[in-house]
């Protein structure tokens, strides 16, 4: 049987367009994936999967694309542009790990983790988008809901979130939405499927201080890592580099708190927003 390189659509993005470079300039030298694996020390495998922009291409591999091709910088300037491009399909093929991730390991610094939001905070949150339409912040609540069935279903992954004190002290929305907020934060700290862990004020500066982070563990035993910021996401498909985000996580983890102690941390919390009773007349 003929094999047939997958087709490719160059035109979808920075990354996408990469990747189909990759492959005209190869087949223009007449090399397979294999033949230039070993001229640029890479694999098979990666450079497949860049060709088909299923994978960001490693940093140090365009300067040696354009060494390999006498190309100057050109897969250097493509590689700037990929790395800086907020991909909508980066998110999408995030959305597809989580949904079969055994394992989902979270850090969020600002608010309350997406898989463990209510709605009212959902909305509360979305909706600090000053230029989003009532109906489309209503659309997103709606889609990051959703996303919790996994939890809620009969095989759920293993669901581990830290969080920072900030997120607990920071009112979202009403005083009553957040205090219902933290209650149903309380209810996930030590599950049988969950557990959450507070970094508190006083473990000091960390590098994970400007952005989320996402671990996930597949079926297969490989780890994918998405890093977010206000505006842009980046997702770690190589294992090295997933690899660093994991130590990242892993400190942070040491630096928090247990979960009993977590727990104590956000019923205090939740004092200051306890809704206030009204006295009978």
């Amino acid at each position: 049987m003929t094999f047939k390189p997958q087709a490719l659509t160059p035109y979808l993005s920075a990354r996408h367009y990469f990747g189909a470079e990759q492959r005209r300039h190869r087949e223009g030298a007449r090399l397979s994936l294999v033949q230039l694996a070993g001229i640029v020390n890479s694999s098979k495998s990666t450079l497949a999967r860049i060709e088909t922009a299923e994978l960001m291409p490693p940093p140090d591999l365009p300067g040696r694309l354009d060494a390999a091709f006498g190309t100057d910088e050109h897969f250097h300037g493509l590689y700037e542009l990929a790395k800086r491009e907020a991909h909508p399909d980066q998110y999408q093929r995030f959305m597809g790990f989580e949904s079969r991730a055994e394992v989902i390991e979270n850090y969020e610094p600002q608010v309350i983790p997406g898989l463990l939001q209510t709605k009212e905070y959902a909305s509360a949150q979305l909706g600090l988008q000053e230029e989003l339409p009532r109906e489309k912040v209503e659309e997103l609540v709606n889609a990051r809901i959703s996303r919790q069935d996994r939890l809620r279903s009969t095989e759920p992954p293993l669901y581990w979130a830290i969080i920072d004190e900030s997120v607990l002290r920071r009112q979202m929305g009403s005083r009553e939405c957040t205090y219902k907020q933290l209650a149903r934060l309380l209810e996930q700290v030590d599950t049988p499927d969950s557990k959450v862990q507070v970094l508190p004020f006083n473990a000091g500066a960390h590098y994970l201080m400007g952005g989320a982070l996402t671990l996930l563990t597949l079926p297969n035993g490989s780890t994918v890592a998405y890093e977010e910021g206000i505006e842009v996401g980046h997702l770690y498909e190589d294992r090295d580099l997933a690899k660093k985000w994991r130590r990242r996580y892993e400190i942070l983890r040491a630096n928090a708190l247990p979960p009993a102690a977590s727990a104590e941390l956000i019923r205090d919390a939740m004092k200051d927003y306890k809704p206030c009773s009204t006295p009978s007349s």
